[in-house]
């Protein structure tokens, strides 16, 4: 509550500008009951008891929450060398200051409410006139510190939505903003870990991923970790100890069924964090350990976009940023994280159901398992059924339904950790070397989709020709139940069959399975890395019948344009172009034009694409026949004088004797122009009706 008479001077001033606004602010509460259950928890010391702001009100579809200080110094505390960008959320800072505190309970609103968009309020000063007013926009993936406003007139119910699109937005849409935020928290983070913690390429991800372990754990604070300084023996304790502790007992006694030998395998990974001495140690530009400082960085700007169930892989984003940043064995493993719009397509593919058990082979970050866990669960929600049955269809599904499988050590540890933050403990996930796993083995847990982006460009040596894309899908194939759909996005090249031993697997896997179609997806879904993808699906274990019509599909116009800056962007239509690829998959629209989808039998001999089963059902005219060899006859001509007459089987001197006949008053060049010329003249006097392009 509100004592003193300077504090009470302030929130009036607040109160008073915020009516000027339209705006009808209610103190300490909110007569919104899921805000409300909200601030029960978001006690600013961090007890998990109720939080009180001092003023909330909502504006429009925004809501506003307003915390405010009587003494200017306490107006904001940021991180070091971060000022107005980065707010510290320790106890104290949280505790003892105005714009810190606000945003604490804005992020506490935003992953527990359904407003996704907030403006906290920082207020300090007793005077009207010099009163210092910090917006700060928070929804539940990122936070933006905005300059500093005068009153409260833009976020009236009337104006707050232009300040949005202009201020916070920039012009841009949501989605580029997202984007934009993930990509610029990842660059900084990767230069944080590299200055302050001189962590290698491969460590930095893992480091991530236990900072995030560790910041889970109930009862568990930055403010915990103080650079060993202390009279008691726990304090005296490194930074890096106490973290690898918090992992530890959050992997081990939090997180649910969690085998024992994987228990160990995860830990190991970690083990680096509490070794170096470095880490723990105060840093002279930070005044804190770099542990500190990163932990209360990603707390800040990562930890909330993840532990929300959205389908969007943050911290495979994440994960595959610090690759693009680096030298690292990414590019070498042909390591290629799945665009989130993919694998959400791929699961629409196959027809993902909660009743599924799904199966990925090579999950790098579990970005599948992400799409298909948040499809499953969605469709859970809208079962007609009792809350209490449904809690527990959800439990079997993180429990029991989510299999798969990850070679590279520090991957897995990712996988894990992504899968553990939302919520599945088990995770089901295993440490091997997918090749090594018997198909018997894996038919024992009854997989009913099968998803895959295997690892790319392995097999260019012929030692390493078991290691095609093709061999993947096939003894993924073998895997699988009796029906189960499988999808795959590999290279076009692996459809093709370059060589006898492809066509031999391409045979078999016809032998045994049943190819449904390959869709050509758009040509930079991968940017930056240089790949043309497929996707491939199939009907598992049942032999593809000779008279089978597949469906090869033309959708490099996806809906999706490349930005430079942030990389592939819906340009709006996407949701759209997805609907009607859907519909023509199923059979919902039957008069397709051909350069969209062909339906054809296939063999081994064919190349499954699209293009190869392509045929223009638009035949050319008799004038597009005219123009082509006009068009021919000029090129034709143009090499000639210009000495590559060898092109067209003409001897050495060829352009000696045509320059002769053209005459030494012409040089090559013009006689082409105006052989051009008049080859046009012809045409227009034999086509009147035919707009005559003069060259100038």
């Amino acid at each position: 509550m509100h004592t003193s008479a300077t504090e009470k001077t302030t929130d009036t001033i607040v109160y008073n500008l915020m009516r000027e606004a339209q705006l009808n602010p209610q103190p300490e509460k909110s007569s919104i009951i899921e805000v409300e259950e909200a601030l029960r928890t978001a006690s600013k010391r961090l007890t998990g008891r109720a939080g009180y702001p001092e003023w909330i009100c909502q504006s429009g579809d925004f809501l506003i929450i307003v915390e405010d200080k009587k003494n200017s110094k306490y107006q904001a505390n940021y991180m070091p060398e971060k000022k107005n960008d980065v707010l510290l959320v320790d106890r104290e800072s949280v505790t003892d200051y105005a714009e810190n505190g606000a945003l604490h309970y804005a992020q506490n609103v935003a992953s527990k409410t359904g407003f996704k968009k907030i403006f906290a309020f920082g207020c300090s000063g007793t005077d009207k006139d010099s009163l210092i007013i910090r917006p700060i926009f928070v929804n539940e993936h990122r936070y933006k510190v905005m300059p500093t406003v005068k009153t409260f007139q833009d976020f009236s119910p009337s104006t707050i939505r232009d300040y949005y699109t202009s201020k916070v937005l920039g012009g841009k849409t949501e989605r580029e903003m997202e984007l934009e935020s993930i990509l610029s928290r990842a660059q900084q983070l990767h230069e944080d870990l590299r200055n302050y913690g001189s962590l290698s390429e491969n460590e930095k991800p893992i480091a991530v991923s236990g900072l995030l372990l560790a910041l889970c754990k109930r009862g568990f604070s930055t403010s915990d970790l103080t650079c060993g300084e202390g009279d008691s023996d726990e304090e005296r304790r490194s930074d890096g100890e106490k973290i690898y502790e918090a992992i530890e007992e959050y992997v081990r006694h939090e997180v649910e069924a969690m085998p024992e030998p994987k228990v160990e395998r995860l830990l190991h990974q970690f083990e680096f964090i509490k070794l170096r001495p470095n880490l723990s140690q105060k840093h002279k530009r930070l005044g804190k350990s770099p542990l500190r400082y990163f932990a209360e960085y990603i707390h800040s700007k990562v930890l909330s976009a993840i532990q929300n169930n959205t389908p969007e892989d943050v911290l495979g984003r994440f994960y595959g940023e610090f690759l693009s940043y680096s030298a690292g064995d990414g590019k070498g493993l042909g390591i290629v994280l799945t665009p989130v719009h993919i694998t959400q397509l791929m699961c629409l593919l196959v027809d993902v159901r909660y009743s599924d058990v799904v199966f990925d082979p090579t999950c790098g970050t579990s970005g599948f398992h992400i799409a298909a866990m948040s499809m499953m669960l969605n469709q859970i929600d809208h079962l007609p059924k009792l809350r209490k049955e449904r809690e527990e269809m959800k439990r079997n599904v993180k429990r029991h339904q989510l299999h798969g499988i990850e070679m590279n050590e520090q991957m897995f540890a990712i996988a894990t950790t992504n899968m553990i933050l939302r919520g599945d403990g088990k995770s089901n996930l295993e440490c091997r070397d997918f090749f090594t796993v018997h198909a018997e083995e894996m038919r024992r847990y009854h997989f009913t989709v099968g998803l895959m982006n295997p690892p790319y460009s392995q097999a260019k040596k012929k030692e390493t020709a078991e290691l095609s894309e093709l061999h993947f899908i096939e003894h993924l194939l073998d895997c699988m139940a009796i029906g189960g759909r499988v999808a795959v996005i590999v290279p076009q090249s692996a459809m093709v069959g370059k060589n006898n031993k492809d066509k031999a697997v391409k045979a078999r896997i016809l032998e045994h399975h049943t190819l449904e179609g390959v869709i050509t997806c758009n040509t930079q879904t991968f940017y930056p890395v240089g790949t043309n993808p497929v996707i491939a699906i199939f009907t598992a274990r049942i032999p593809h019948r000779s008279t089978k019509r597949c469906k090869f599909i033309d959708f490099k116009d996806d809906g999706y344009e490349l930005n430079p800056h942030i990389g592939m962007l819906d340009n709006g239509t996407h949701d759209k172009k997805v609907k009607y690829l859907l519909d023509c998959w199923h059979g919902d629209i039957t008069d397709v034009p051909s350069k969209f989808m062909v339906e054809s039998p296939v063999t081994a001999e064919d190349e499954w694409l699209h293009s190869y089963f392509y045929f223009n059902d638009e035949p050319p005219t008799e004038e597009d026949f005219r123009q082509a060899m006009a068009d021919y006859l000029s090129f034709e001509f143009k090499m000639i004088v210009s000495g590559r007459g060898y092109l067209f089987g003409l001897p050495d001197d060829s352009e000696k004797n045509y320059q002769e006949s053209l005459g030494e008053e012409q040089s090559p060049v013009m006689a082409a122009d105006k052989a051009e010329q008049e080859e046009r003249l012809l045409a227009a006097k034999r086509h009147p009706n035919k707009k005559l392009e003069v060259k100038e």
